[in-house]
């Protein structure tokens, strides 16, 4: 008898040791390092993982480097140390990475079309997400969905602006890439007249257009975060 309590006893300390190492560890916070890229060295890379009000992991990636600040991320998912991502509106970028035991470094390898880069982060308090960026109230000639399309490195993008005027006197704006999964930017807008400058802080571009005399289109020109400028045309959507 006392052999078997000692055998029995023996199996439920290793299965609670198992359970215990499968358990998934919460990587919520703010998390500072560098990417090593061959050609560039070091580059400075910020991460921040928190939990909406449903419990799921939701996150944002900062590369000063690529003109990237707080873009999204998806597809996070966490098992035991393992933690994994998507750099939203890519079809390759991909981290892998595994947290130490004491959960205060992450280190593994984002994945993407020039090769996978190795990555060291180290935990630096609480997430720091901001929230979506806010504007003047604009005109009711700009309310409404409009659609455009770029064309950009050999690709045709098709985009949705959205323009909202909120309770509070404040604007607020997304630029949806369709064709990039349906990537959703949110925007800060500033008409002055008939003129618009939209500002697209999460990958450093803006938007300078003009509205044509008949109020059903904007016509003007696309910046992106490296200095190309490529012409675009919203055109308004009719209410449904």
């Amino acid at each position: 008898m006392r052999l078997r309590s000692s055998v029995i006893g023996t199996t439920l300390i290793l299965v609670a040791i198992a359970a215990a190492a499968q358990t998934a560890i919460d990587p919520s916070g703010h998390w500072e390092g560098t990417v090593s890229a061959a050609s560039y060295g070091d580059l400075p890379l910020e991460i921040d993982l928190t939990k909406n009000a449903n419990g799921a992991l939701t996150g944002t990636i900062t590369l000063p480097a690529r003109k990237l600040k707080g873009f999204p991320l998806s597809a996070i998912v966490v098992e035991g140390r393992t933690v994994r991502f998507d750099v939203a509106g890519s079809t390759d970028a991909r981290f892998e990475g595994d947290l130490a035991a004491d959960g205060k470094s992450l280190s593994g390898t984002l994945n993407g079309q020039a090769g996978p880069f190795p990555v060291a982060l180290v935990r630096k308090g609480d997430a720091r997400i901001e929230p979506p960026p806010t504007g003047a109230k604009i005109g009711k000639e700009l309310e409404g969905t409009w659609t455009g399309t770029l064309e950009a490195d050999g690709r045709t993008l098709r985009a949705v602006l959205k323009m909202t005027n909120n309770a509070d006197g404040t604007s607020t704006g997304h630029i949806i890439s369709v064709d990039e999964g349906g990537l959703d930017l949110p925007v800060a807008l500033v008409q002055n007249g008939a003129n618009l400058v939209i500002d697209v802080p999460m990958v450093g571009s803006s938007y300078s257009g003009a509205l044509n005399a008949a109020g059903t289109e904007l016509i003007g020109t696309y910046k992106t975060g490296q200095g190309v400028e490529l012409p675009l045309t919203f055109k308004r959507t009719p209410p449904s």
